[in-house]
Order: C-alpha cells, then structure tokens, then sequence
C-alpha cells in the first residue's frame, strides 16, 4: 500500500501546507505555477519541508512529462534514458526533471546535464538540503532560480498532522500531538510516518503509543529539548577533560539522531579557542577546516570529518588563557566604558591630527604599553 505521506501529498497548491514566502498570492512559485511559467530552478531547504511536492504541483500545472531522479544511485545513463537516443526536444509536453539531493552530482555528472538545461531539452527541478551556492557548479546554478524553504512551523505541522489523523480515522490527543511536533522538528514527512506507523501497531495515537512507536535514537532525540542540551554538553566536556572515547560516543549519538552536523561543527570552532587556544593554535585551524566540511559535504559522509576534529580536540593539550584575558579585558570595558585611546597608536589620516598629537611617538615594537592611562599597569594575559 502506498504509504500515507505520499497519499496525503497535494496536487494543487490550495492544499500545500507551508512555504508562504513562495506560495501564497503574488509570490513567485505561485504565479509560476498559475501563469505555467517554464523554467529552470533549485529548491534549497530542510527534510519534509515540501520541495519534492512543489516539483510534482509545478509540472502537473504545466502538463509536463515528469521525471524523477535521485542523485544518490543515478547518473548519465538515466538521464539520457529520459530524453531518448538523441535527446531531441520533445514534442507537446516539456519534459521536467527532478533530481533530489542535486548536492550529491559530482561535477562531471553536472556538466553533463547543462547543455540540456541550456538547449531546453529538459527543464530542471534540484532539491537539497544543502547551500547549492557551494554544491551546484556556477555554470548550472545561473541558469536556476534559487528557492528557499524554510522548516515548518509549529501551526503548520499541527494542520499536517491534523490532516493525517484524520485520514487514519483516530483522534491525537494534545499531548501526544505537541510530542509529535517537537520530535518531528519540522519534517512533515517523519510526523506523518510515524503517527501511520503508531496506526499499525498500537491502533491508536496516544503519547505513550508514539513513544513506543519510535525506536530508532534519531526520533527520540528533541532538538529543541533537553536531551539535545544535555548530548552537547556532554560532548564538549568530554573533548575539555581529554577523553576522545567519551566525546566520539556522545558524537555518534548526535549523528545518529540527526542533529545538524553544522550545530556540531560550530561548538567545536568555539571550543578550539575557548578551551585550547594558545596550548595548540592549530585546533582552530583543525576545527574550522571540520566546519566548512561540514557546510559542503553534509551526512553521512561529514560524519568522519566530525569523528577527525572530536578525536583531535579531545587529545589537544588545553589552555583558557586567551579566553580568561578576554574576559578580563571586557570586565574592564563595561566598567570603565570607552576610555581614551592613546594618542601614539592614534591613525593621523589629516594634518590637523597630526597637529594635534596623533601617532607621534609611535614605534614598531615598543615597550610602552598602549592600554588607555587608566588601566596602564594591567595584565591580561597572564
């Protein structure tokens, strides 16, 4: 049987649930849709936020042969399956292709697919959860819009979930359906699924029913609760007290749940400075080099990336002294506001400033500290 998620998807736009920005009166995927404008264009945003169901509304208004591919396990041959031999434009209906997770094309795959994208053989739909400014090559990306769908919000997953309950005949309490809302983290599609599968095996949509239904780790970690603040400080106490077993457990745990691999990879950057710093410099280096790879690889692959940085920070030798003296230093601003800057280490851009005194007396490594008179005699960095 097909399952409720994709039964429940809408043909039109009067029954899509979301993404106001694009759709609602005079924005520009609705007049697109209503006036069967043909072209070429990426939709960028979350997991069940409508991207695959917006391609299907927009060629079914234009009556296009649709076609759907998955970057995951297709390449050239499908695509040329798709426009046949010669790939000649196609008579009467355009053909759209829909290509999710467009991140995972390499680039041969993506120049491969731009000529027929610039000839007009194929109109192209990408979807991606990831920045198609850094995944999807120029030459690709500036013959396409760029969409971007936000995650769900709280009231639209209620009428989703509204909608599915409904569809399976039973009631979903509030408790239950404002677990549901939390745990979903704005996948409509992972809310669906799990309120049929709650259907299959318990008959019934109450709190306990959902909780027993879920049981993979990825569904019962909130992201938005106290198990995602409690994982993450357990993570980076682990990398702070040197045990790179604990941390990479609590990491695995993380990843496992599907946290945002760039939430993880931001806390490491914070945490090379704050808790390394000066004890090994090259932390940051390390953990900024994590960041961006996870910003352009995304899961599962960035998951080694996380495991390389957290093994590496964890066995780092560590210091707070750079980020101890900056806390001195800020105590000092909010209490002695902005005292006057010395006139040496002034900039002199006009004579009057010159006159005045500025920059004068100014020497490359000189000894004089250039703290404001008030605070002469402190030391920060100690």
């Amino acid at each position: 049987m097909e399952p409720l998620a994709s039964r429940l998807r809408p043909h039109t736009l009067d029954g899509f649930v979301g993404q106001g920005h694009l759709v609602g009166p005079g924005k520009p995927l609705r007049e697109a849709v209503e006036g069967k404008h043909l072209f070429s264009f990426i939709l960028w945003g979350p997991p069940g936020s409508g991207k695959t169901t917006l391609a299907r509304i927009y060629a079914n208004a234009l009556g296009a042969e649709f076609h759907e591919l998955s970057a995951v396990d297709a390449g050239k041959e499908e695509i040329r399956a798709i426009l046949g031999k010669k790939g000649q434009l196609p008579l009467g209906k355009p053909k759209v292709l829909f290509v999710d997770e467009i991140h995972r094309f390499n680039k041969a795959q993506q120049d491969f697919l731009l000529p027929f994208v610039e000839r007009g053989d194929l109109t192209l739909i990408g979807a991606t959860t990831e920045n198609p400014s850094f995944e999807v090559i120029s030459a690709l990306l500036s013959r396409c819009r760029v969409f971007v769908l936000n995650e769900l919000a709280e009231k639209e997953m209620e009428a989703i979930i509204e909608r599915a309950s409904k569809e399976l005949k039973m009631k979903v309490p509030k408790a239950a359906r404002d677990w549901l809302v939390a745990v979903a983290g704005g996948d409509a599609r992972q809310a669906i699924t799990i309120l049929e599968n709650a259907r299959k095996l318990y008959g019934a949509a109450t709190l306990d029913a959902l909780k027993e239904t879920v049981q993979s780790k990825h569904l019962r970690y909130d992201k938005k609760g106290e198990e995602h603040y409690n994982t993450i400080s357990a993570f980076i106490k682990s990398m702070r007290a040197g045990q790179p077993d604990a941390a990479l457990y609590y990491l695995a745990r993380m990843v496992e749940s599907g946290e945002d691999p760039v939430f993880i990879a931001r806390r490491m950057v914070v945490f090379a400075s704050e808790d390394v710093g000066l004890a090994q410099p090259t932390a940051l280096v390390v953990a900024n080099a994590v960041f961006r790879a996870c910003e352009t690889i995304g899961y599962p692959e960035c998951a080694i990336n996380l495991a390389h940085g957290t093994a590496y920070l964890a066995e780092c030798k560590k210091s707070r002294k750079s980020y101890n003296a900056y806390l001195e230093a800020l105590a000092d601003v909010e209490e002695h506001g902005s005292l006057p800057i010395p006139l040496k280490v002034r900039n002199a851009p006009t004579k009057l400033m010159k006159e005045l005194g500025y920059h004068e007396g100014y020497e490359f490594y000189d000894k004089e500290s250039y703290l404001p008179d008030k605070l002469k005699k402190k030391k920060y960095l100690k």
